[in-house]
């Protein structure tokens, strides 16, 4: 059973399918992922599928993601893909849940806010009775955002936050932090075998390109030769993962012995300034750096506290921000249709 010491667990875990203790015949681990068609759920495809005793079950409505994400996959024996909303039940044989479905952009979780609790309070229900109801173990990706603005930095999972729970990010903010209480009542009420993950921002390839993330927001201005928009002060500070390393943590949290909460991200720590920067003498030293408004409740800080990671998950990021920027610009020239030149 999962080891947490102040869970107070007191039930033990539903029985996985009676297929996993098979005498004769090992039948391959089934996996479902919600939210697979989006920027990390096709990476972590990716890699379970690496894995020959994997099947992989993506499930995504396509409000934020894309089947051009996982169009390698597709037709593949091992792999299934269904349009599904999360927030409506889904009936399936699996052994365990990667539940990453919700949209993650302030671009579009204030579009459509009411739809953006809902993916995190009903579609998180849904996925904790499908684990109860077949026995899986489920991982949550949580967020950063559950940290508010932070009186405490870097912040480690002991940290309870500070969130506007009216605010204009709070569907996202506050429907994270109610998805992870569903998670903890499950877990302690019925013994479902849990993991979250905090994750911090992340970047790489196959980002939404207008979704309103810095990064991915720096990188197309660049490209297109636009001012690249820093919000005011500029002096905000993000810690920017690479999706391949991010990707990791949450194979290795999934795999081993702890529930979590467990921060996943880069503690590399860098102003909205020095960003623009980077990207600007990276990808197009000719581009103006030009400060915009901001928004509401923008947090001023945001670094992780990977402690819990490292000692726990044996799991460190590997790849530095001015190493990982070209990966994600060469993806961006590519779907822009903007080449580089020589």
């Amino acid at each position: 059973m999962a080891t947490n010491s102040s869970n107070g667990a007191t039930k033990q875990p539903p029985m996985p399918s009676p297929l996993r203790f098979s005498k004769f015949f090992q039948s391959n681990m089934r996996i479902l992922v919600t939210g697979g068609a989006g920027f990390i759920g096709s990476h972590l495809v990716d890699r379970l599928m690496e894995n020959e005793k994997n099947e992989v079950v993506v499930a995504d409505n396509f409000f934020t993601g894309s089947k051009d994400n996982l169009k390698k996959w597709i037709g593949h024996p091992r792999f299934e893909l269904i349009r599904h909303d999360v927030t409506e039940q889904l009936l399936i044989e699996v052994d365990q849940i990667y539940h990453l479905a919700c949209p993650a952009s302030p671009i579009f979780y204030k579009y459509n806010p009411v739809k953006t609790i809902k993916t995190n309070v009903i579609g998180t229900l849904n996925m904790l009775g499908l684990a109860k109801r077949v026995g899986a173990r489920i991982l949550l990706t949580s967020t950063s955002e559950v940290y508010g603005d932070p009186l405490v930095h870097p912040q480690p999972e002991s940290y309870w936050g500070n969130v506007n729970p009216i605010g204009v990010r709070s569907c996202y903010d506050e429907g994270k932090r109610v998805a992870e209480t569903l998670m903890f009542d499950y877990h302690r009420q019925h013994g479902i075998e849990i993991r979250i993950a905090r994750i911090f921002n992340t970047y790489g390839p196959r980002m939404n390109i207008d979704d309103g993330r810095v990064v991915s927001n720096f990188i197309a201005q660049a490209l297109r030769g636009e001012a690249l928009t820093v919000q005011v002060p500029g002096t905000q500070t993000r810690s920017f993962c690479y999706v391949s390393d991010m990707v990791d943590g949450l194979i290795r949290l999934m795999e081993g012995e702890n529930t979590g909460p467990i921060n996943i991200g880069n503690p590399g720590e860098f102003t909205m300034i020095e960003l623009a920067e980077n990207v600007k003498e990276l990808i197009n030293p000719a581009v103006e750096i030009k400060m915009v408004e901001n928004t509401p409740d923008d947090p001023r800080q945001r670094k992780p506290d990977i402690t819990k990671a490292k000692e726990l998950l044996g799991w460190e990021p590997k790849v530095k921000l001015r190493d990982g920027l070209p990966l994600m610009e060469e993806d961006f020239r590519l779907r822009l249709g903007v080449p580089k030149k020589n």
